[in-house]
């Protein structure tokens, strides 16, 4: 054991870092692992691949998402804000090159293979565009005379700018939650929650009159027998065949023919084999770290590690919710994953980095080095 007066790196790490947090992070992935066993076996064979395809890729990504994780819950908030600059910047260019030479895929530039690896940019953007958000947030709370926050809404207008042209309004929507609850959170004005609120309805409203493939999901989700449910309709009788406990492991029937069962739908398949109580106590993980950052946050008196942690474990929590809605069928249907469940290299690596954050920012420090980062950080202006 670590005796607490041993002053290394790794001592202090393990020391000040949230370990009931880590554990309900952990706890995620190890869950990722066995519902991805359960549900991407049959996915695999029916595309003609190896059976444990999908499953043996999850384990790899895990593997270096892992360590993602605890180099980046290491830093210190300085070191957090530079990379998260870095990281948003090359995912922009990214993101720019997906749009120019990116396949297209169900009417979608989504994804780019660089070295042979598929980058969905996206997915890296949004932990990063939150820290820099909160660092303008926090910086104008601090200096009024600067524009952080139009600073701020040139961040948001530029990544929803390139994920409408790809498109892909389900991040859309979830960046634009997630900016407006921090700029609610700064403690801005009323009317300018109200103003940005109506500004999003209206979008939406736009994309369901412009966009066919917004407007079919919406017209479907309204009203079912007005096209194909294939998806929903399996995911909902999964939640019906499983009942409390569950049909056993591999005893799945909705896996063998929906075609997003290890993706988008991993919680229907959750259901249908282990159960609600499983998945009961999945939504008790997610909440329990929402919560518990949330609660870490408003414990420190660093303006920026209060908004960057409330920011990423809103993010962290509405992507869930979304996904779970879906599967639910009470909300339109979106590629949206179940953070650490769901199948996918690009969205594993970047929950890694964004909880490694979390982890970070929400990390026990002197009331003496808080000051000191916030005295660095007006004297340089961003550090």
């Amino acid at each position: 054991m670590l005796a607490r007066d041993q002053r290394t790196p790794f001592s202090d790490w393990w020391w000040t870092i949230d370990k009931p947090l880590l554990a309900a992070v952990i706890a995620l992935m190890f869950g990722g692992v066995i519902l991805s066993l359960a549900a991407s076996p049959p996915v695999a064979t029916r595309i003609g691949l190896d059976p444990f395809h999908f499953f043996s890729r999850h384990v790899m990504f895990l593997l270096p998402s892992f360590i993602v994780l605890i180099t980046v819950s290491f830093l210190s908030p300085r070191q957090i804000r530079r990379a998260a600059m870095v990281v948003f910047f090359v995912s922009i260019a990214l993101i720019v090159m997906t749009l120019l030479i990116g396949p297209e895929v169900k009417g979608s530039r989504r994804w780019i293979t660089l070295v042979g690896v598929n980058i969905q940019a996206s997915e890296s953007a949004k932990p990063a565009f939150v820290i820099l958000a909160a660092w303008l947030f926090a910086e104008s709370t601090r200096r009024p005379e600067m524009p952080a926050t139009s600073m701020a809404l040139v961040l948001l207008l530029t990544l929803v700018s390139l994920l409408v042209m790809e498109p892909d309004f389900g991040q859309t929507m979830l960046i634009l939650m997630v900016w407006g609850a921090l700029f609610f959170i700064a403690g801005m004005r009323m009317i300018w929650v109200a103003g940005l609120a109506g500004a999003a309805g209206l979008g939406l409203f736009s994309a369901y009159l412009f966009v066919p493939h917004v407007a079919g999901r919406i017209k479907r989700f309204m009203n079912p027998a007005s096209g194909d449910t294939f998806q929903v309709d399996m995911a909902m009788e999964a939640f019906w065949n499983g009942g409390w406990f569950g049909l056993g492991p591999g005893e799945g029937i909705a896996k063998r023919s929906l075609p997003d069962s290890h993706t988008d739908f991993v919680f229907a398949v959750a259901a249908e084999e282990f159960g609600i109580i499983l998945c009961l106590a999945l939504l008790a993980l997610f909440a329990f770290v929402v919560i518990r950052t949330l609660s870490r946050a408003y414990a420190t008196e660093d303006m920026f590690a209060r908004f960057a942690a409330s920011g990423l474990a809103i993010l962290f929590g509405v992507q869930a919710a979304i996904n779970m809605a879906v599967n639910l069928q009470l909300i339109p249907a979106k590629g949206m994953t179940l953070p650490f469940i769901s199948y996918g290299g690009s969205s594993i690596v970047s929950l890694a980095y964004g909880v490694g954050m979390m982890l970070a920012l929400t990390r026990q420090r002197p009331r003496t080095e808080i000051e000191s980062v916030n005295a660095a950080g007006a004297v340089q202006g961003y550090a």
